[in-house]
């Protein structure tokens, strides 16, 4: 893995939100950070991305003292799973698609889009490159232990999960494979924002 570029305050946000949330929170489609208030509570895979990586951003900016993230490009995190990756790789100039990516490829943060089969809601809101899940890499603060984070609705536990990488990495081999795959940076966002 890519050496570690040191954003405490960050992975400390990320890590709180996703012990505070994991497992007690559904999926629902279409909902966003709006849906944790709801009873029960639910949110789908773009909205707790856009939550841990805006809170995650706001949280370094504090921590610095000064706009370490800009208010704009936190802004344009606020859309749909294959937005978010289309928009973080633009602003970054930083994407790796599937055959690119080697664990000295792979970003400590990393955001990852895959393209999950093509659902049919998917024919009315067609996505760049087929995006149509996106998660989120988040690091233990004790030991840097490296997980991901996701809402999902399938089958198998719906909703927020925690999910070690390497583990989630081989159940996600088929994507890889096939070219379903792509992985940015969020946090390359930093150095862009300091000129």
């Amino acid at each position: 893995m890519n050496s570690p570029i040191a954003f405490k305050a960050a992975e400390q946000t990320m890590w709180r939100l996703v012990q505070r949330y994991t497992g007690r929170v559904g999926y629902r489609r279409g909902v966003k950070s709006e849906g944790l208030s709801l009873s029960p509570p639910v949110i789908d895979c773009s909205g707790w991305t856009t939550l841990l990586l805006t809170q995650a951003m706001q949280a370094e900016n504090e921590a610095a003292a000064r706009a370490v993230f800009s208010a704009d490009d936190m802004l344009a995190l606020h859309a749909w799973s294959d937005r978010i990756i289309e928009e973080i790789g633009t602003r970054t100039g930083f994407i790796l698609e599937a055959r690119k990516i080697t664990a000295d490829t792979f970003p400590r943060y990393a955001t990852i889009g895959l393209k999950m089969g093509e659902p049919e809601w998917a024919n009315n809101h067609p996505r760049s490159r087929g995006i149509t899940h996106i998660v989120q890499v988040v690091c233990s603060p004790e030991d840097g232990a490296q997980f991901v984070s996701e809402s999902y609705g399938g089958s198998v536990s719906p909703g927020i999960s925690l999910t070690p990488l390497t583990g989630w990495l081989a159940s996600s081999e088929n994507h890889l494979r096939a070219g379903e795959m792509w992985v940015v940076d969020p946090f390359r966002l930093a150095s862009k924002a300091q000129g």
